[in-house]
């Protein structure tokens, strides 16, 4: 019914920057919150960050005044921009979104995209 679709990984050198995009697309009511988690191999997955529609946001502590989630309500996308980039930031990141469906707009669904890869050189 809905799909989130995650672009602009790639290789960075250390102390350079990305931008992830996350469109969301299907029979969407609403976003009730976007947000971007990452998980490097043999770790747990853990938040990135996350962006309510209305605004609010939460940052995990590695990553503030790095990085920077944003949205375009109207274009249902989210975005990710990492800057001051670091060997450990290298995971993949996935992109997740609590959307409510056209025909259920009660029942909200846990969305996550497929995942863009982000590789941070040394």
């Amino acid at each position: 019914q809905v799909q989130l679709v995650e672009s602009g990984g790639g290789l960075v050198q250390a102390g350079g920057s990305l931008r992830l995009s996350c469109a969301a697309s299907g029979s969407i009511f609403s976003i009730n919150s976007m947000g971007w988690y990452r998980q490097a191999p043999g770790k747990q997955r853990e938040l990135v960050a996350s962006r309510t529609k209305i605004g609010t946001t939460k940052y995990a502590d590695f990553v503030k005044g790095r990085f920077t989630i944003s949205r375009d309500n109207a274009k249902n996308t989210a975005y990710l921009q990492m800057n001051s980039l670091k060997p450990e930031d290298t995971a993949v990141y996935y992109c997740n979104a609590a959307i409510s469906v056209i025909g259920s707009p009660f029942n909200a669904v846990d969305a996550w995209g497929q995942g863009t890869l982000v590789t941070v050189s040394s």
